[in-house]
């Protein structure tokens, strides 16, 4: 156990005790001084008493930077689905053939959801819907039926293992777009007819196809018909042109003469071209009548006639452009004339005519019926005839128009801007 400290106040207080004797100045001055030693050993046990309670300072621990972590990438926007699109053509399954490619007629019902009748003993294959017979093809023949119109192709039918055959070109080119012409909207003209280019053929110099023994001539009523065609489509809101108005040729030389006829469509920038003939045979005239509509030969398929490739066939021309134009117009014009005339159908073929190659819209020209045959040709010098080519005509050129105008996508409806809120106005104050 550790001694006790005297503080001086104990001292002095023993002093006083025993009463020690000094004199009062000095009294005074150990009365101060004691006073002072007083104050300052409180002051000093003061001061140790809070540095006893004072904590010492703690060492703080070093701390490390948490590492820099990149923000999160935010959510990834939810994938928009890609507008939908019309369906474009499908690739058609070909089988080489005899040296070519070639599609099963089975093929084309599967695609359009046709039922195929195989008639082996014809052998004929006909295609059908639920209403009526759409297709019948037969083997080695050059032509088919469609919804009963005469259509020709580039090759024959053919029959492999135990089917028909047609060549890829003619499928592609002439009877899936005339079945479904929906699928090939795009490489259709974009916008309806409404300017139109009648050629009235030959004249002047050239009369055309004659009948001597009647004495009429093709220039004449090519003329007559075209003249009256064009009183009808302008009652309708066309705007017609004639490639001429009277009785001349447009050059003395034959080959400028058919192409200054491509050059008055292309230069007005026609919507259309229809050159009107009448056509002629010298076999067998008293057998043949009817109705032959031509459209421009696609590339590398055979004209109507031809069994081998010749020197224009490998051409890209510029009517090609147009190879579906010119087939839905033709169709449309073809199948007007059969209907409104009730005349015997020769058949909707192609061929690479002069008025036709060079065009830069689609084009189609239309034998009107055979001078050759007597009996035709005196029904075609009649007024009433006559006009009723004009009318079945302006009847396929309408139909042509609507069908593009029911083809074509309608474009969407504009959309109504929302205004947008105004801020609420606040009350005007009175005035005194």
């Amino acid at each position: 156990m550790m001694p006790r400290r005297r503080t001086p106040r104990l001292r002095m207080s023993r002093l006083i005790r025993n009463k020690i004797r000094l004199p009062v100045m000095a009294r005074h001055y150990l009365s101060r001084f004691l006073l002072s030693s007083a104050l300052l050993s409180t002051l000093v046990s003061c001061a140790s008493a809070d540095q006893a309670e004072t904590p010492r300072p703690v060492t703080q621990p070093v701390t490390v930077p948490a590492p820099v972590v990149a923000p999160a990438a935010p959510p990834p926007a939810p994938v928009r689905a890609a507008p939908t699109r019309p369906e474009g053509p499908k690739l058609w399954p070909t089988t080489s053939l005899r040296g070519a490619e070639y599609i099963d007629v089975r093929e084309i019902a599967q695609r359009f959801g046709l039922k195929a009748n195989w008639v082996k003993s014809e052998p004929v294959m006909t295609l059908s819907d639920k209403k009526s017979v759409r297709f019948t093809f037969e083997e080695k023949q050059r032509d088919f039926h469609f919804d009963g119109l005469r259509i020709f192709l580039g090759k024959n039918v053919i029959r492999e293992k135990d089917s028909l055959w047609l060549s890829k070109l003619d499928v592609i080119k002439i009877v899936a777009p005339l079945f479904r012409p929906s699928d090939h909207v795009a490489m259709l003209p974009a916008t309806s007819p409404r300017l139109i280019v009648i050629d009235p053929g030959h004249g002047g110099s050239d009369p055309g196809k004659e009948n001597l023994a009647l004495k009429v001539n093709e220039k004449t009523y090519t003329l007559d018909v075209s003249l009256r065609l064009k009183k009808i489509l302008e009652a309708q809101g066309w705007k017609v042109i004639l490639t001429r108005n009277d009785d001349r040729e447009l050059s003395p030389s034959k080959k400028s003469d058919l192409q200054m006829r491509n050059d008055v469509a292309n230069r007005n920038k026609a919507d259309v071209f229809l050159s009107i003939h009448f056509n002629s045979v010298e076999r067998n005239p008293e057998r043949v009548t009817g109705v032959e509509t031509y459209v421009m030969t696609p590339q590398f398929m055979f004209s109507a006639g031809e069994e081998v490739a010749g020197d224009m066939t490998k051409i890209a021309y510029p009517g090609n452009r147009l190879d579906y134009g010119n087939l839905l117009l033709g169709e449309e014009l073809h199948r007007a004339m059969i209907t409104t005339l009730k005349t015997p159908d020769r058949g909707f073929k192609r061929a690479r005519l002069a008025v036709l190659r060079m065009l830069d819209c689609p084009g189609v020209l239309v034998e009107c019926a055979y001078l050759s045959n007597n009996t035709e040709a005196r029904r075609v010098g009649t007024v009433e005839f006559r006009q009723k080519i004009a009318e079945a005509l302006a009847v396929g050129l309408q139909n042509y128009s609507n069908t593009l105008e029911t083809l074509r996508p309608k474009p969407a409806p504009p959309s109504v801007p929302v205004a947008p809120a105004s801020a609420p106005v606040a009350p005007a104050k009175a005035r005194n």
